[in-house]
């Protein structure tokens, strides 16, 4: 395998990783105003208390990948989108503030929990539009200090779509960490939003096609859709069995109380399999290649002993604190 596309795979891969663990965590500050009472906000705030900031280390591994393995693609991303990379990286920060300080406080806890749902929404959003406007391409030239392309229709409702599919983790997790009335809530708010998330799929799909040639040609040159039709069938598929074990439940049906987060999951990798599909091999669209970006062979080969490493090594820690914490979430239990 030629070095440079093991190094795409492990980016590809912490990627992944970070939106589906960070994604259900986010979504559920997303979700935070719809559960109005103290008691179940606490339960909320429990139910990824033990987890939610060893799910952000992906993005750091994600990070270090692309400035270690692809430095001209992280050159170009953080230099075009620094304002909304900035902007994402400040709500993380008054999430992560607000996480610690809303178990602490009493008088100010309105002002936390604003705080940690608010920067929920911000940083899905802004990962939505940073998604959104890398799909587009970025124009040469483009200084974003003093350019705000990056906002468009399409990466708005991609950042919208992305907050969405957050929220359907969310939704999903809390279904499976849950009892009683959360549960019947959560399962009720995870039908309405698998329909809005395959709805924004389906839409920024064909978004995508018909503004895009280069994706267009990608799907239906040489018989092409034939070989990656699985892709849309399957996404159908995995949305209809989410929604009948959501029902099950909600009609007091035979269910698993796990596999909706499962199916949530799926539905996020294959929208990843096809946006990969559509890219590849570009890690900015049409301006540059991942082999293009890529560091000299000896600078990869002398990384790879940390990747396997350190793979593992998060990935064990990460199986580990789950494991640990996979039972259901109990009201009595203390905080954070």
């Amino acid at each position: 395998m030629d070095i440079a596309l093991f190094y795409f795979l492990v980016l590809g891969f912490s990627i992944f990783m970070y939106v589906l663990l960070d994604g259900f965590d986010l979504g559920v500050g997303i979700l935070y105003p719809w559960f109005n009472q103290e008691g179940e906000r606490d339960h909320l705030m429990r139910s990824i208390s033990h987890v939610w900031d060893g799910n952000e280390t992906w993005l750091v591994f994600g990070g270090v990948v692309l400035f270690a393995a692809f430095p001209a693609a992280y050159a170009g991303i953080t230099s075009t989108f620094y304002l909304p990379i900035m902007l994402m990286l400040f709500a993380l920060i008054f999430r992560g503030v607000a996480f610690e300080y809303r178990f602490k406080s009493n008088t100010s806890r309105p002002y936390w929990d604003l705080a940690f749902s608010g920067g929920s929404a911000v940083v899905a959003f802004c990962q939505g539009m940073l998604l959104g406007s890398l799909v587009q391409g970025v124009p040469e030239g483009t200084n974003s200090l003093s350019s705000f392309h990056w906002v468009t229709p399409f990466s708005v409702f991609t950042g919208f779509a992305v907050m969405a599919g957050y929220a359907l983790l969310a939704a999903c997790y809390l279904f499976m960490k849950s009892r009683g009335r959360i549960q019947q809530h959560a399962a009720t708010m995870a039908k309405r939003l698998l329909i809005i998330t395959v709805f924004a799929m389906v839409v920024v799909s064909l978004w995508t096609v018909l503004s895009q040639v280069e994706v267009r040609q990608r799907w239906f040159d040489n018989y092409n859709f034939l070989w990656l039709s699985p892709l849309p069938i399957v996404t159908l598929l995995v949305s209809f069995l989410a929604w009948k074990d959501l029902s099950a439940h909600t009609l007091n049906g035979t269910y698993r109380e796990s596999r909706p987060f499962w199916y949530a999951a799926t539905l996020f990798l294959l929208g990843f399999a096809g946006l990969v599909v559509g890219l590849f091999p570009y890690l900015i669209p049409r301006q540059l290649t991942f082999m293009e970006a890529a560091s000299p062979d000896s600078s990869l080969f002398f990384l790879v002993p940390g990747i396997c490493i350190f793979i593992p090594l998060i990935g064990a820690y990460t199986l580990w604190g789950y494991r640990v914490f996979s039972g259901k979430v109990e009201d009595y239990q203390e905080g954070y």
